[in-house]
């Protein structure tokens, strides 16, 4: 598979559980983990509410900037379940009966137990593609550029895996990172120096207690060695022992 220099995403999480704080959200930190092995850059990230009107317009604005766009939550059967039919009204699609996906659910539960609740699942936009289910068997979707996924991490995880055959790769992003004990404030100046010297690599202060982790990211090995490098440098001449450990 031919590899793209960047591939961009776009992260819709959907539900008021999310908003109330009731519910911790996982996905979001194993999206970003994944999607950054396989090349894939997450861009941006939104937070909406169980309101039609709101996921059809985050789902707009990020679809038209990104190269993928991942959704979780609202595929459930409750009646607060609502992005299957926001999806389908964003891209002017009825919203029908799957019978892949019906079959998916009879074969699941069995016929008889597959109740209205229950048989809502199998309502997806027209012209909509499964992502599978292994483990509780409602499939997830895909339609045009966008993987829409259940808000449970352990189903939104697996449903991720089913994901991976539709995506193409991006270049492999690689990491460096330096530990130093010192403020973020005394490298600063240098740092910041540095990312102008190196714009194609990435570069991050994230303080901790007694010290700060600066991090480095690139597709360009070779780059990002240097300014590595050179940042050692510079935070040897500031004190010799500042390093803590270098990853």
């Amino acid at each position: 598979m031919q590899k793209k220099d960047k591939i961009s995403a776009g992260f819709l999480i959907i539900g008021d559980e999310i908003l109330s704080g009731r519910t911790n959200d996982q996905n979001l930190n194993f999206l970003a983990k994944n999607l950054t092995e396989l090349g894939i850059v997450l861009c941006e990230v939104r937070v909406v509410r169980d309101v039609e009107n709101e996921i059809i317009d985050a789902l707009l604005a990020l679809e038209n900037k990104f190269d993928y766009v991942f959704t979780s939550g609202g595929i459930g059967p409750t009646h607060d379940d609502i992005t299957s039919q926001a999806v389908a009204n964003a891209f002017r699609k009825d919203l029908i009966l799957n019978e892949e996906a019906k079959e998916i659910l009879y074969q699941y539960y069995g016929q008889n137990n597959v109740n209205e609740a229950r048989l809502k699942m199998a309502y997806l936009p027209q012209s909509a593609s499964l992502l599978d289910n292994p483990i509780s068997s409602a499939p997830g979707f895909k339609i045009k550029n966008i993987f829409v996924m259940a808000g449970i991490p352990k189903i939104f995880q697996a449903m991720f895996e089913a994901c991976k055959k539709d995506l193409r790769l991006g270049l492999k992003i690689f990491t460096k990172e330096i530990k130093i004990n010192l403020t973020e404030s005394i490298v600063a100046f240098d740092f910041a120096n540095l990312q102008k010297e190196y714009p194609d690599v990435i570069m991050g202060s994230y303080p901790f207690d007694n010290g700060t982790s600066l991090v480095f990211r690139s597709t360009n090995q070779i780059l990002l060695e240097e300014a590595m490098q050179k940042m050692i440098a510079i935070l040897k001449k500031i004190n010799f022992d500042s390093i803590l450990k270098i990853a």
